[in-house]
């Protein structure tokens, strides 16, 4: 009696490389990242505690920390989930939500935000006025 195949997204097993050869590349790599990211973080501390600090550089910094972690969070997820041996559709049926949900708490922040900077402006119809309010002097004091 033979086998047949329904459908060929089903019909191969994965092929396992090497364990511990893999095991440690992805140590390294993950290693390396988070070296490189504390690197980072330690130079965003000491130019904010300088006298002039530096926004534009500060803001670079932080920028690829942020790439340098959604790269761990991706190498994470294709390896120790086993994402990145599936087929596209299953990738695509975890990834597509989850970018849908990052949308909706930008999307959230933002228009909460919104709604903070306009709740003392009777929604945008008279100016925001900050009022400088000044200590009251001593009077009669003597110099």
């Amino acid at each position: 009696m033979s086998q047949h195949v329904i459908s060929p997204e089903i019909s191969f097993a994965p092929e396992h490389a090497d364990g511990t050869k893999a095991i440690w590349r992805t140590f390294w790599l993950l290693s390396v990242l988070t070296i490189i990211e504390l690197g980072l973080g330690l130079a965003i501390y000491n130019i904010h505690k300088g006298e002039h600090p530096n926004t534009a550089l500060v803001l670079a910094f932080k920028g690829l920390v942020c790439i340098l972690t959604l790269a761990k969070a991706y190498y994470i997820v294709s390896v120790f989930m086993h994402l990145g041996s599936e087929v596209r559709n299953m990738i695509m049926t975890i990834v597509v939500p989850l970018c849908l949900f990052i949308w909706f708490i930008i999307a959230f922040l933002w228009d909460g935000s919104a709604w903070k900077n306009l709740r003392n402006t009777n929604a945008g119809s008279k100016q925001d006025t900050h009022e400088v309010v000044t200590p009251p002097t001593k009077q009669g004091a003597k110099d």
